[in-house]
């Protein structure tokens, strides 16, 4: 039994060290028409494991449209170079909640199976997918099926995979059988629901070489690394200047900016102190008299004790002692209301409408 314990143990460790061996390859995009762009990460444990391997990723965060997001891209390892998995586009395939939303009753459903070779001889198999408007009859479903058929192996023959993987990623294959089928029947929905590299054809070596991304890669990281650098010593330099102004208040008093400040703040002081309590009731009071000669001058004869009153609290206000203005001010409405309650005159000089305009005007005049 000992035996068999102590032998478990060590196929235990001898697992742990297998995981440990692995290391992490940055999978890359092809070379066209991604330019090597990094998609994701995998373990591995040697090199040729890796080979073969797919990996899936959606459209939207190799290419960042969201509308795209339920579209799923497949790409094949296909050469180990360092720490970098090079790939193949093996092909792609439509989420199959996405093609189910798009089936209702009362329409026709068509599929289809599209083998077809492109002009560098990459052998590709394409699934289109068709939804009429209406129910059709059988036959008008072997001519919309002909009609996608004839445009896809035409579009295959004259473009290279490159670019029919572009076609097919950016909708302008279904729009090109879109245009095709409506000759037949109106068709609502067509989408290229999965397409599959069977054989690979020409290879052709055009456009920017790995070498030469990583190089760009590279400047592009040293340039962020210098900008976050500058910032953070930035930062520093700013915490160092607030710490020495909290530790050093009196130096910085004595700069020249603040020293500038000071000047202004007393020179401003100076000029509050000369305008006394006295000029400012003397200057109000003026301005008071100025404005109740210019309102009451509009007003009939018999509210002449009013003007009177008015002005002789005012003058009351200017040399009595001690006296304010807001005195002189109660006094003007207390004149006024004495005459409203006593003088209720045959000519109806004395109504509330004509007090409360004259209120209105000594309170406004007082407000100048």
């Amino acid at each position: 039994m000992a035996s068999k314990g102590s032998a478990s143990r060590a196929a235990a460790r001898k697992q742990k060290d297998k995981w440990k061996a692995k290391r992490w390859y940055t999978i890359r995009a092809p070379r066209q028409p991604w330019h090597f762009k990094v998609i994701g990460e995998t373990l591995g444990e040697e090199d040729q494991l890796l080979i073969g391997r797919m990996y899936e990723i959606t459209q939207q965060e190799v290419d960042g449209d969201f509308s795209k997001m339920h579209v799923k891209l497949k790409f094949r390892v296909t050469e180990i170079i360092g720490q970098d998995a090079i790939t193949e586009f093996a092909g792609h395939e439509v989420l199959k909640d996405h093609v189910r939303r798009q089936v209702r009753r009362y329409r026709g459903k068509i599929d289809d199976v599209i083998d077809a070779i492109t002009e560098d001889g990459y052998y590709v198999r394409i699934k289109p997918f068709m939804i009429t408007q209406g129910r059709v009859k059988t036959s008008q479903k072997q001519g919309i099926r002909e009609a996608c058929r004839n445009t896809v192996l035409q579009a295959a023959a004259r473009n290279t995979w490159v670019s029919l993987q572009k076609l097919m990623l950016s909708g302008e294959l279904e729009q090109m059988i879109d245009k095709a089928v409506r000759k037949v029947a109106s068709v609502k929905t067509i989408i290229i629901r999965k397409s599959q590299l069977v054989q690979d054809g020409v290879i052709v070596e055009d456009g920017p070489t790995l070498d030469e991304i990583r190089e760009e890669e590279d400047r592009v990281a040293a340039a962020k690394k210098a900008a976050l650098a500058a910032a953070m010593a930035e930062e520093d330099d700013d915490a160092v200047d607030g710490a020495a102004a909290s530790e050093n208040p009196d130096e910085m008093a004595s700069s020249p900016s603040r020293s500038g400040k000071a000047e202004a703040t007393t020179t401003k002081a100076g000029t509050d102190a000369d305008v006394t309590v006295d000029n400012l009731k003397e200057t109000l009071t003026d301005k008071l008299k100025d404005k109740i000669k210019n309102d009451l001058d509009t007003f009939k004869k018999d509210d002449a004790i009013v003007v009177d009153t008015a002005m002789a609290a005012g003058d009351g206000a200017q040399t009595g002692g001690g006296a304010s203005v807001s005195s002189a001010f109660n006094s003007m409405l207390d004149a006024i209301a004495g005459k409203s309650d006593g003088g209720s005159g045959g000519d109806g000089s004395g109504t509330g409408t004509d007090r409360k305009f004259e209120c209105l005007v000594v309170r406004r005049t007082f407000h100048f």
